[in-house]
């Protein structure tokens, strides 16, 4: 009797994670699973230079990430935009950081899709598109930024390049690394 039990909770156990697990991420219209106000999903990321990189460890700093590949032509008509008017404008302020997060692409693919942009902000690996997912469906495409503040939560998520959109994007870091 005792063992018919113990299956019998471990079968009701397992239907239980079963049905959990199919629990359906929510996102909104343009594919993010994250919303303003949510405190970012942290991650570890390795960059393209060797360094690792951990977003729980920038607390305190205002902090830009922006996904990105080599085969998106958005994100390579908005990344000079962010070299110029938010890294080139930022990059020496101890309370700011930038990392583009090149999603799936090897090492020497990242390299050279950084030259031929001419942005010097650092650029992330994302093998699987791992770190894209905990922000976004897997799916959904890219550019995407997402603005955090010096407490980890997220303050503007932006999707595509819209040149308004993007005014807002600089306006509102400016505005946080002034207060």
């Amino acid at each position: 009797m005792k063992t018919r039990v113990n299956i019998l909770i471990a079968s009701l156990l397992l239907v239980c994670s079963a049905l959990m697990a199919q629990e359906k991420v929510v996102a909104d219209s343009t594919g993010y699973i994250v919303k303003v106000g949510d405190m970012a999903p942290d991650f570890s990321m390795q960059l393209i230079d060797g360094k690792t990189v951990t977003l729980s460890e920038l607390r305190g700093k205002v902090v830009m990430l922006q996904f990105t590949a080599s085969w998106c032509g958005v994100c390579r008509k908005e990344m000079p935009f962010i070299e110029k008017d938010i890294w080139q404008k930022h990059r020496a302020d101890d309370d700011f950081a930038l990392f583009g997060i090149d999603r799936d692409e090897p090492l020497e693919k990242v390299k050279a899709f950084a030259k031929s942009t001419g942005v010097t902000y650092p650029l992330g690996l994302d093998p699987g598109a791992d770190i894209f997912a905990r922000y976004a469906l897997r799916q959904s495409g890219i550019t995407r930024n997402v603005l955090i503040d010096k407490t980890g939560r997220i303050v503007m998520l932006t999707r595509l390049y819209n040149p308004e959109e993007f005014a807002a994007l600089v306006r509102k870091i400016d505005e946080m690394l002034s207060e």
